[in-house]
């Protein structure tokens, strides 16, 4: 992995929020690949029960400023950055005051779904991609974890497919048992249409289901990886009959080779 440049985008992350299967695997990858002398990013949202001052976060002036168009409203991105302590990893945060600045994650006291969990997850991966840009840096390999950060793969190679310092970027999904209930907004698709991603491509988000949006996650990666020991019948079934390379689950503590040998025969293969 020396030298290989990998860009891992998350819906969570420890420590800036509770061990989850996702946050904690979210980690263990990137140290794991850092360790080995891989040049990685981080990327996740800044949520708003984040604490800012304790771990350090501060805006990075030079990549904020932009606006970014969700479902033709103007939405002002703004980049901060913190450093994991004592792993010299620095992660990227996302933030914006309409999506973000709400103290939760994905859904309210009563733990019902936020209505625009559709928009900040557009958001997400087009402020991702514009940040990157901006950085002038060019991954080898993309792997996204987390439903919120599903609809990179979607962007990157329907909506950025001719953005040149993506061109021989790989994407790797992880596909865990971490979803949600019920479905986002049902207007998901006519927003994601709006940015000029033809209904066809994203026809599964009819109904946006946790198991619906990771398809669709899949059918625009290059490799998947699954990441949760017992994943849900349909994304099984859907993930056997794919044809892109697919990586069975692996313990905590087994991953770090299996993961590797994955990334150097693969996927960059």
């Amino acid at each position: 992995m020396k030298n290989k440049r990998i860009l891992y985008v998350s819906s969570e992350v420890i420590p800036y929020l509770p061990e989850t299967e996702i946050a904690s695997m979210s980690f263990e990858v990137p140290q794991m690949v850092n360790s080995k002398g891989g040049q990685i990013r981080i990327f996740m949202p800044r949520y708003g029960n984040i604490n800012e001052r304790r771990h350090q976060l501060h805006e990075v002036i030079r990549l904020s400023g932009m606006n970014l168009v969700i479902n033709d409203f103007d939405m002002p991105l703004i980049i901060k950055v913190a450093s994991i302590p004592k792993e010299r990893i620095q992660v990227y945060f996302i933030d914006n005051e309409e999506y973000f600045k709400r103290k939760a994650t994905f859904t309210d006291e009563e733990g019902k779904l936020f209505a625009d969990n559709d928009e900040r997850a557009i958001f997400f991966a087009k402020g991702v991609v514009e940040t990157v840009k901006k950085l002038n840096w060019a991954p080898d390999i993309i792997h996204v974890h987390g439903w919120l950060a599903s609809l990179l793969p979607l962007y990157l190679k329907q909506y950025y497919a001719s953005e040149p310092l993506f061109k021989q970027s790989k994407i790797v999904t992880s596909v865990y048992n971490t979803g949600y209930e019920g479905a986002l907004n049902e207007q998901m698709i006519d927003k994601i249409a709006f940015d000029g991603i033809d209904k066809e491509a994203i026809s599964e988000l009819e109904k946006p289901s946790y198991d619906n949006l990771m398809k669709v996650a899949i059918k625009n990666s290059d490799a998947a990886i699954i990441g949760s020991s017992d994943l849900r019948e349909e994304l099984t079934a859907y993930l056997n009959a794919t044809k892109i390379p697919v990586l069975s689950y692996k313990k905590k503590e087994e991953f770090a080779q299996a993961y590797e040998e994955f990334y150097t025969t693969k996927v960059l293969d």
